[in-house]
């Protein structure tokens, strides 16, 4: 360093494993799980528990390969640094950090209008578009003051949204229902043995949906205490945990009101709450997912920003997003860039923005794709790196869960209708746009 040069400070490690488990937690419970369970339920029927542990199993075989690969490159951009160590390549890097950018970006504004749909159930004079900005300035604003404010928000919004879980799960404890129920029972479509395989495991592709987010973890690393230990542990503990809770909550939903009735209306925890508690049991749900979506908003707010922080770190983004506030020790320039585009998308969608958000989750398969992808890769062409945490199994070099891995994204890839595929190669064909139009400008302000 020269001298009278000032070193850019760096972000702070405050993060602990209680907090980066509820992190993981909260990412992967989000609000998703107060809707999708009656979708689930009209596919699989009461056998839809099964449906939840295999998309679990599926789950694990990338979120392991995320756990070994974040504990040998602990860094912000994970998914970034993890495929330009695998492949040495500058293109597949950047449009696998522009992915994950796209995604953490249009989750959160989808998850936000998610918020505002749920406070229109409250206030409904208040507009849907601008409750949505309000709230990712508000939550901006939590991710700019420090990262130990946001996670100890996040701890407690996700201990709420776990208690309002829990209310389910005692509701069929105080009424008894879990007695008497046929657990296996699957509905009349489902009426051979194939037909039934069938929809579990078609409704366990629908479940997954409830589980992706985990990635998200890997990118705090730099704010987390011993990260290339805590980050893989906080990863398979989340995983467990909400697996837990999501069984707990299929078999409880299902003794309360059945396969029937939960697949017949868009809010069935709601319904399996108010059979107990009448509806006081629905208010109390309505303003826990509340809490959920505000969660998930925070917390994808926070992936996006340290993604970006990550990459310019890396020099694959302009320098001006790796900056750090020497007070609030956070990345804040990406912080209030993360606001502006997930803003923008809100208002663009108007609204409504169920085309993009199923884009997103195609461009997450894609990620997870190259993700195990780049396990593989690294196993075979780099054995001596060192890994203080490995994915369990292989065949001589061969890690067999992230073959899984690979093969089970490439799969769910296949369960997109043309239009999203088409708009995810749109997607991918924009990033590979503007890494053209950076390298473009780089290469002209250093010739």
């Amino acid at each position: 360093m020269k001298v009278g040069e000032q070193k850019e400070p760096g972000l702070k490690r405050n993060i602990n494993l209680f907090q980066a488990v509820m992190y993981g937690v909260g990412l992967i419970l989000g609000a998703g799980i107060y809707v999708l369970i009656g979708d689930v339920a009209g596919i699989a029927g009461n056998a839809m528990w099964i449906s939840f542990v295999i998309a679990a199993v599926i789950a694990t075989f990338t979120g392991l390969s995320y756990a070994e690969l974040s504990s040998m490159f602990p860094k912000s951009a994970a998914e970034y640094v993890f495929a330009k160590n695998a492949f040495k390549n500058n293109l597949v890097a950047f449009i696998t950090g522009w992915l994950i950018t796209f995604v953490a970006v249009a989750s959160a504004a989808a998850v936000a209008i998610g918020f505002s749909g749920y406070l229109a159930s409250f206030l409904p004079q208040f507009d849907p578009v601008l409750s949505a900005v309000a709230l990712l300035a508000a939550l901006s604003a939590i991710n700019f003051i420090g990262i130990r404010e946001s996670v100890w928000m996040n701890t407690t919004f996700t201990l709420i949204e776990l208690a309002g879980l829990a209310i389910v799960v005692l509701a069929a404890v105080l009424l008894g229902s879990f007695a008497g129920v046929d657990y296996y029972e699957l509905p009349p479509a489902a009426s051979t043995l194939s037909l039934s395989v069938g929809a579990i495991i078609g409704a366990a592709g629908l479940v997954f949906f409830a589980y992706y987010g985990f990635e998200n973890l890997a990118n705090i690393s730099e704010e987390t205490k011993n990260a290339p230990r805590t980050i893989p542990k906080a990863l398979i503990i989340s995983i467990a945990v909400t697996t837990g809770v999501y069984i707990l909550i299929a078999v409880s939903a299902i003794a309360l009101v059945g396969w029937e009735a939960l697949s017949s209306t868009g809010a069935p925890l709601a319904l399996a709450a108010e059979k107990a508690f009448g509806r006081p049991g629905v208010t109390v749900l309505s303003a826990i997912a509340l809490f959920a979506t505000s969660n998930t908003v925070l917390m994808m707010l926070i992936a996006g920003s340290r993604i970006m922080y990550g990459m310019s770190r890396e020099r694959a983004l302009p320098a001006v997003l790796g900056r750090v506030h020497p007070a609030t020790k956070t990345p804040w320039i990406a912080v209030v860039l993360m606001m502006l585009l997930t803003s923008a998308m809100v208002v663009f969608s108007r609204g409504s923005i169920s085309a993009v958000a199923n884009i997103a989750v195609f461009a997450i398969f894609m990620v997870y794709a190259l993700v195990n992808l780049a396990l593989i890769w690294l196993r075979h062409k780099q054995p001596e790196l060192e890994r203080p945490f490995r994915s369990p199994v292989r065949i001589g070099w061969f890690p067999v869960l992230a073959g899984l891995g690979f093969i089970t994204s490439l799969a769910m890839l296949s369960q997109f209708d043309s239009g999203t595929m088409i708009a995810g190669a749109a997607t991918v064909a924009i990033g590979l746009a503007s890494y053209a139009a950076i390298e473009r400008y780089r290469s002209k302000r250093y010739s």
